[in-house]
């Protein structure tokens, strides 16, 4: 099946990394798994996150253009080499789809959306065009897919919802778990650690928001506990970083290493070293990160919010808190502080849902089976037209 992808946040060819871009890279690894041929249609980022109604006005316009554009395209191709689907990630009120409703409609095939969220709140508001966009998308898809279970509840009554579990790509991640001694040694000659003490992770952006919060809960978690041995790695760069350290300023400069913001592949390495993943998902959609740890056997301790329960089994493969609790938060990482046999049987659980639950190739079989329905639905319909 020939598949046109459009990510209006941010396209996953884009040079600077984030959750966002990552994702809609695992949703076209996903379809290509799957044996579809994916192509992007459009590079056009049509986040406007000032309220400003004018660009907003430019950004649809621009948008309507780069439609017609497409159109002209595709109708250029034989038939056979046309899209049959119409594929876009993650749409809100602040990241309208400006294109693919349009080529999806005058094409007549389906249009498929992963992630969408709707605030109705922004109704009338300086948001009004964007909002308005995502009604209107919702209305004409065939089906919504969402990965965190936490969105359902902000969409619309009457679309078709697909639910799939969040996933990643286990392969490599269970090919560095066999490599633990050998990256937990390399890790603690090249950061001064002391290889007896628990190592607690935590891997994250650092800006301003949500993400600071987050960082200030912790050092406010971990403060008390300097009588205990563990030594924290943060994993992490952006503009709040100065924040960020002020918020640990209260914590001894000796337990704490600052690794900054790594490649893949070396995070891969720092997971697989680690003992206990500790983040307190302040407005977390369903975290990445989480889901990375425990592809390779860290256990989580995450609040309660969002997707998050959709990642971490509360008891199994990692702690569950209320959130914004910091107190809470400190006495899920004493109780697996003082248990390391507990943590050593959440890493083989973590090991075993991830693969189970979160793989790739999971994803990769169920976002097929929403693509053969929506061509079947979209069928159905044209015939009884």
């Amino acid at each position: 099946m020939r598949i046109a992808f459009y990510a209006p946040m941010k396209p996953p060819d884009h040079p600077v990394p984030s959750g966002d871009r990552h994702m809609a890279r695992l949703f076209l690894q996903a379809f290509e798994e799957a044996g579809h041929q994916v192509e992007l249609a459009c590079r056009l980022r049509s986040r406007e996150p000032k309220g400003d109604p004018q660009r907003q006005d430019r950004l649809k316009r621009l948008g309507d253009r780069l439609a017609e554009r497409l159109l002209r395209h595709y109708r250029a191709r034989p038939s056979a080499e046309r899209p049959q689907v119409w594929f876009t990630y993650h749409l809100y009120y602040k990241a309208p789809d400006w294109v693919g409703p349009k080529v999806a409609r005058e094409l007549g095939i389906p249009y498929l959306v992963a992630e969408a969220s709707v605030a109705y709140k922004r109704a009338d508001g300086p948001w009004d065009a964007g909002h308005r966009a995502i009604l209107a998308a919702l209305a004409q898809s065939a089906a919504v897919v969402t990965v965190n279970p936490h969105d359902a509840a902000c969409l619309p009554d009457g679309i078709t919802l697909e639910a799939i579990k969040p996933f990643l790509d286990t392969r490599p991640f269970r090919q560095t778990a066999e490599q633990t001694a050998p990256a937990r040694k390399a890790l603690a000659q090249s950061q001064d650690l002391d290889p007896d003490q628990p190592w607690l992770l935590a891997v994250a952006m650092m800006r301003q928001g949500d993400k600071l919060a987050s960082y200030r809960l912790l050092a406010q978690a971990l403060a008390p506990l300097q009588d205990r041995p563990w030594q924290l790695l943060i994993v992490g760069d952006g503009p709040a970083r100065k924040d960020v350290e002020a918020a640990f300023a209260q914590i001894a400069p000796e337990r704490l290493r600052y690794l900054g913001e790594r490649a893949p592949e070396a995070l891969l390495e720092i997971y697989a070293a680690g003992d206990l993943f500790v983040w307190p998902a302040v407005n977390e959609a369903y975290g990445m990160a989480l889901l990375e740890a425990q592809s390779l056997g860290v256990p989580v301790i995450a609040a309660r919010t969002g997707g998050v329960p959709a990642v971490i089994k509360d008891g199994t493969t990692g702690l569950l808190t209320p959130p914004e609790d910091a107190v809470a938060f400190r006495e899920a990482i004493t109780t697996l502080l003082d248990q390391p046999g507990k943590r050593r049987e959440m890493a083989s659980a973590a090991i075993e849902k991830s693969t189970r639950e979160h793989d790739l190739s999971s994803a990769s079989r169920e976002l097929d089976a929403i693509l053969q329905r929506a061509l079947r639905s979209e069928a159905v319909r044209e015939n009884a037209g």
